[in-house]
């Protein structure tokens, strides 16, 4: 879920709860709103999460001038005789 929905979700949210004067039996449209709030609440927080998340890479790289101490060279020197 992204923020765009949460943001949609909280507004609808909002309308049913606060402008909806309208009633059902079976629906009780104000606590669905508040539910709706909810959820897009949690929605907009988990991708807030998710994006920082993604945002921390670990690297394993070093320092140019660490990593020279660090890297073992073998040079073979051969003698060829012409």
């Amino acid at each position: 879920m992204s923020i765009g929905v949460g943001i949609f979700l909280m507004v609808v949210g909002a309308v049913l709860a606060f402008a909806v004067r309208d009633s059902w039996d079976a629906v009780d449209l104000t606590a669905v709103g508040y539910i709706l709030m909810l959820a897009g609440l949690a929605g907009i927080v988990l991708s807030f999460y998710i994006t920082n998340r993604r945002r921390r890479v670990a690297t394993n790289t070093m320092d140019p001038a660490v990593e020279e101490e660090y890297r073992v060279v073998e040079e073979h020197h051969r003698d060829v005789k012409e």
